[in-house]
């Protein structure tokens, strides 16, 4: 069984508490990706039965690598979340699986855009930075109303 699967029927009053590791496998991403698991989840959450919902709190931790967008390099950040919470509403007195929920909820705290500077684990400077700064100078030289603009293409199409 799952450690995050559970009879809604046979939850205690006073809730479930779970506290334990999961292997790095369990955030199940592919081998291509850029994000990489570098340690087992450590996880102590405590699940109770509200009037219509179930309600997670407690704390979530693991280790990930990623690839830097600017200079390709790899870092590591820690995903910690000492004050882990989630409502999750009950549809049917049944068995209930939370690990989807709190696989996704982890991997939303990562960044879309990762630097070097976003790791947490080892702190570092990217190497590229600087070197890519914005031109001021436009890609291309085209004079007002030189030959009606790009917008006047769209009027020759009519």
């Amino acid at each position: 069984m799952k450690p995050f699967q559970f009879d809604t029927r046979n939850l205690p009053v006073e809730g479930k508490q779970i506290t334990g590791t999961l292997p790095a496998s369990f955030f199940n991403l592919p081998e291509a990706d850029t994000v990489k698991a570098e340690s087992p989840l450590i996880y102590d959450l405590n699940f109770i039965k509200d009037d219509k919902d179930i309600i997670v709190t407690g704390s979530l931790d693991a280790t990930f690598s990623m690839e830097c967008g600017r200079c390709l390099e790899r870092f590591q950040i820690q995903v910690d979340l000492p004050e882990y919470e989630a409502e999750v509403p009950i549809e049917k007195e049944t068995t209930m699986d939370l690990t989807d929920l709190i696989r996704e909820d982890i991997l939303l705290t990562l960044p879309n855009f990762p630097r070097c500077e976003d790791g947490n684990v080892e702190l570092r400077d990217c190497p590229a930075q600087g070197k890519f700064e914005p031109s001021d100078e436009p890609l291309v030289t085209e004079e007002p109303g030189a030959d009606g603009g790009v917008w006047n293409a769209l009027d020759q199409l009519k």
